[in-house]
């Protein structure tokens, strides 16, 4: 048989485990479901133009588990803006009475990973980064990660992952409104706005962070978001100034991986942070 027939004989196959496939989602098979949507996907990519033997054997390396990675990807896929990870904590801390004082501190991995009991003991401060995350899936969940806690206040530390394109790419203007948007929302609602600036990278341990993060990406997302701050009365915290060096990137000394600040570098983020949320407070 030709490969054309080939070909066309996987292509038939193909068309009828779809439809197959289908059939079974709509009738709700039970134990099925997120198989269905990791078949479906497979099926839907283009196969190649040409086929042809391999000279030799040197298939990618292959993961573990292959099911329980698929039933992963699947589960994520139902929550893209993880909803889900702060659901019982918002739940527990909104049947507590209500701190004038709290405040949320609202972003991705930087916040997710910062330790504010160690750093702010005693102080009604309300952790809300998930790492990975990017200004729409942040968005998607402001109200009831944010908003629904009251907070005198919310501190916003975001664009790092949208520069990387983690969920796609973006243009300037569709992150500005995203910032745009959540600093409205927390606005309606008399919540005060901090506004972080991205903190710098840096290739010292990490050789294509500037490939993914471009210094000047970085620059220009912090200019616009200095303006802006001004022009929505919200504060603007600068950790970059006080975290780059000479080259303009994270001091070595910052970091582990030239992204995230260890504890080294959460230190001079902290009174940053701090000063402005006492003016805050004292307003």
């Amino acid at each position: 048989m030709s490969l054309t027939l080939h070909r066309k004989s996987y292509i038939l196959k193909a068309r009828k485990l779809k439809t197959v496939i289908h059939a079974a989602q709509e009738a709700y098979m039970p134990g099925i479901s997120h198989l269905v949507l990791v078949l479906s996907v497979v099926l839907t990519l283009p196969l190649p133009l040409y086929a042809k033997l391999a000279g030799t054997f040197e298939p990618p390396e292959a993961n573990c588990c292959l099911a329980a990675h698929a039933r992963s990807l699947a589960d994520q896929l139902e929550d893209w803006n993880q909803l889900g990870r702060y659901h019982k904590e918002n739940l527990q801390l909104r049947s507590n009475p209500e701190d004038p004082n709290r405040i949320v501190f609202f972003g991705d991995s930087i916040t997710d990973w910062w330790n504010l009991a160690q750093f702010f003991p005693g102080k009604p401060y309300v952790n809300r980064g998930i790492s990975g995350q990017t200004t729409p899936q942040m968005l998607a969940r402001f109200y009831q990660d944010v908003i629904r806690l009251h907070p005198a206040a919310v501190v916003i530390l975001a664009g790092t992952n949208d520069i990387a394109r983690n969920t796609g790419p973006q243009t300037a203007k569709m992150i500005q409104d995203n910032f745009r948007a959540m600093a409205a929302l927390a606005k309606s609602r008399d919540i005060k706005v901090i506004l972080c600036s991205v903190t710098p990278i840096s290739d010292y341990l990490a050789p294509d962070r500037s490939v993914r993060r471009p210094p000047s990406d970085i620059l220009l997302l912090n200019d616009w978001l200095k303006d802006n701050a001004l022009q929505i009365d919200a504060f603007y915290v600068d950790y970059f100034s006080a975290m780059n060096d000479s080259s303009g990137f994270l001091k070595k000394e910052l970091s582990e991986d030239g992204l995230h600040p260890n504890e080294k570098g959460y230190v001079i983020m902290a009174p940053i942070v701090e000063a402005a949320i006492d003016r805050i407070l004292k307003q």
